[in-house]
């Protein structure tokens, strides 16, 4: 009943405002101006009329918004985006998805180029980023492997006359600061452009959980206590080169280094035996380069071709350690695990302009990733003990080539016709042999945009896709990883499966959007997506533990509806006070059909999202205030017969004031997930004779947040 009554007290406001506002604009003549709103003109609506004017659908994100709420990490300006999630515990960041969908469903780009595996954008801050762009739909150019969706991240861009840019601040959760440093700068010459951002940080968090098991008529508790102490440096850059007209390089470095440590104790309980505690320490370095470039020239006055490269690597080095008084009910274990992996990205692109209003493009992709992997392994479980020592060589090969054309039928009619042809080829070696995975996909891709009046504000976008979803290398060519419990369904051991395949989607899409003359859109927009070859992990007894293993299980079918209404309040209400309004609400459901429901939904997927938000500056003191509500129900999935999962429902409040001091000063005040809740997960084992239920609970923290943002 709470979670009924929140969502009703979410989508009724949401309801009521957009229709009034859609009811106001298609009321009001369009030749109706007001010269007194001129200011309202900024980078937010060059970023609606990008959206606008994209025959396929997409969301753009600029400066304006990015520096809005003064977010810590790119994760959280994205959640408050249309059906954009975070994995983990509240207020804590995780893993973006799209569409509900888990994490390797949405494509991440990094200036137009694949992220390469391994590498993680929370390592991005916000003032490295100049816009983002999410595309609901796959092209032809950016790439088919999205069967959710895109983010196409921009590193930030310099321009003439760009002040430099200094924030220096703290913030605070649980106990423990967490200071940071930000400088961006920008420099100009005749023939060429530089710019940089540097950020130095300083992150640390507790962990709290606790966890409650029974089996077989035995109990068992455990609790966690740790904290998180991470030092950080991050560098990008932009430097471009001009040459004769239309011709320039553009070079993107970026570097990234952090090491940190956990240290923390648990504790353990189990019928029949005395309670027990284990001290553990965890201990890793992280380092990142990569080089991203283009070379841009123009052939003719109606033709250009683009070269674009990327290459680089990481590493990691993580040393694990837990000492236990009773290796029975906790186990001791040291492992040391290294990680290397590098990468190189090549790629052309032909663009030719066309009578009749098409634009054509085509071009191809080749990618080479190679990564090994050494873990030395020690396991001590009281009544036996394993060392596990694994080596892992492992490389992909990717080939790409696409066309695509957008082409302007008519005024009220355009279309984006393109395909695309895939190859990746997969090699390395398990325990028991080496392994080659190859595999193709060929994508056909089709979008239409319909404006009524091509004078009007409205339009219709439509969207026939098909996309798909390679499974990673770790899914292929995994080890065996054991357990640092002893082997049981809601701890399993896990392991590679060398003859997986592509998971393929056909896709609908279907949007209605109506952007308002001052800025802001009210949309609303229908997916739907068939998924064959499904991959879910599938949990079975092996010897006395228990194995989880990645297979190709079944097809699926996902749907949903995304609303999205942002505007100003004095848009549809006269001498209403000058409050910015965001908000949006989705909903979805899915089925995997091969196994009976209810809640036979795909991982991770919630029923619904929803997001209010607003802001509002003061007149009569430079002062702008804000905030966010980011709500997620609770749900259930059942992953197979025998096992059902459950994540409680997360809700995070955030709140921001903005004090202006002059032109040149600020001083930000963020409190991010106020009220903060505990967050719940569990799962259910009934099979082969075996009944489990597990249950662990996370506690999560308020982050206050202060910062001084200083142009010079």
């Amino acid at each position: 009943m709470h979670s009924q009554h929140f969502i009703r007290s979410i989508f009724v406001p949401f309801a009521l405002s957009a229709t009034a506002a859609w009811a106001q604009q298609a009321a009001t003549p369009a030749a109706t101006s007001d010269m007194g709103r001129i200011e309202i003109t900024s980078g937010r609506d060059n970023d609606t009329q990008q959206r606008r004017e994209s025959t396929a659908s997409k969301i753009v994100i600029g400066r304006e918004e990015i520096e809005r709420q003064g977010d810590s990490n790119l994760g959280e300006i994205l959640k408050r985006m249309p059906g954009i999630t975070l994995g983990g515990a509240p207020g804590r960041g995780g893993g973006i998805r799209m569409r509900g969908l888990s994490q390797g469903y949405t494509q991440i780009l990094l200036d137009g180029q694949r992220v390469p595996p391994g590498f993680s954008v929370e390592s991005l801050t916000p003032e490295m980023i100049e816009r983002v762009e999410i595309y609901r739909a796959p092209t032809a150019e950016t790439g088919a492997q999205a069967i959710a969706g895109t983010i196409n991240i921009i590193t930030r861009e310099g321009r003439k006359g760009m002040p430099t840019e200094l924030k220096v601040g703290s913030s605070f959760q649980g106990g423990y600061a967490s200071p940071t440093a930000s400088l961006v700068k920008y420099h100009d010459a005749e023939k060429w452009t530089a710019n940089y951002t540097l950020s130095v940080n300083r992150y640390a968090v507790p962990d709290h959980s606790e966890t409650h098991i029974e089996r077989g008529g035995i109990t068992r508790d455990r609790s966690s206590n740790s904290h998180y102490d991470r030092q950080g440096m991050n560098a990008t850059a932009r430097l471009q080169l001009k040459g004769e007209p239309g011709e320039a390089l553009t070079l993107m470095p970026f570097i990234a280094y952090s090491q940190g440590s956990t240290p923390g104790s648990m504790w353990a309980s189990q019928t029949n035996s005395q309670p027990t505690t284990a001290a553990t320490q965890i201990d890793n370095h992280f380092m990142v380069a990569r080089l991203n470039g283009q070379w841009k020239r123009k052939l003719s006055s109606d033709s250009t071709m683009e070269w674009k490269f990327n290459v680089g690597g990481w590493d990691s080095h993580s040393q694990s350690n837990q000492y236990s008084l009773n290796p029975s009910l906790l186990p001791s274990i040291n492992e040391d695990s290294r990680m290397q992996d590098r990468s190189v990205n090549l790629g052309g692109k032909y663009t030719n302009v066309l009578g009749g209003g098409h634009q054509w493009v085509s071009g191809s992709e080749v990618e080479r990733v190679r990564r090994t992997q050494t873990i030395l392994g020690t396991y001590d479980f009281g009544t036996s003990s394993l060392n596990a020592n694994s080596d892992l060589q492992a490389s992909t090969t990717r080939y790409a080539i696409y066309s695509q054309d957008e082409w302007q039928l008519t005024p009220h009619w355009a279309t984006h016709l393109g395909a695309r042809y895939e190859s990746l080829t997969t090699e390395g070696a398990t325990s028991t042999s080496d392994v080659t995975n190859r595999s193709s996909v060929f994508t056909p891709l089709l979008h239409a945009m319909w404006r009524p009046n091509p004078d009007s504000r409205d339009q219709v976008r439509m969207s026939l896709t098909k996309s798909f979803k390679t499974p990673s290398m770790p899914s292929f060519l995994a080890r065996r990883t054991y357990s640092k419990d002893p082997s049981s369904p809601s701890s399993p051991d896990t392991i590679g499966n060398p003859n997986l395949k592509p998971e393929v989607a056909t896709g609908l899409d279907v949007a209605v959007e109506r952007y308002l003359p001052q800025g802001g859109v009210l949309s609303a927009s229908a997916f739907h997506r068939r998924v064959q070859n499904l991959i879910r992990n599938v949990t079975s007894p092996d010897g006395s533990g228990y194995l989880s293993r990645p297979e190709n299980i079944s097809e699926a079918v996902t749907e949903g509806i995304e609303l999205e209404a942002k505007f100003r309040m004095d848009q549809w209400i006269d001498d209403a006070p000058n409050i910015d309004l965001r908000n949006n609400v989705s909903f979805y459901r899915s089925r995997v059909l091969s196994i009976m429901g209810p809640d036979n939904r795909l991982d991770q997927q919630p029923s619904m999202t929803a997001n209010l938000g607003a802001d509002y500056r003061l007149k009569i003191v430079p002062l702008t205030i804000g905030g966010n509500v980011n709500y997620n129900p609770g749900y259930s999935t059942r992953l197979s017969a025998e096992q059902l999962t459950v994540v409680s429902q997360k809700r995070v409040m955030d709140l921001y004031g903005l004090w202006r001091v002059d032109g040149s000063t600020a001083w930000r005040l963020t409190l991010s997930n106020l009220d903060p809740h505990n967050y719940n997960t569990g799962s259910i084992y009934n099979g082969n004779g075996v009944l489990e239920n597990s249950n662990t609970q996370n506690r999560s923290w308020t982050n206050v947040q202060i910062l001084l943002e200083k142009k010079l």
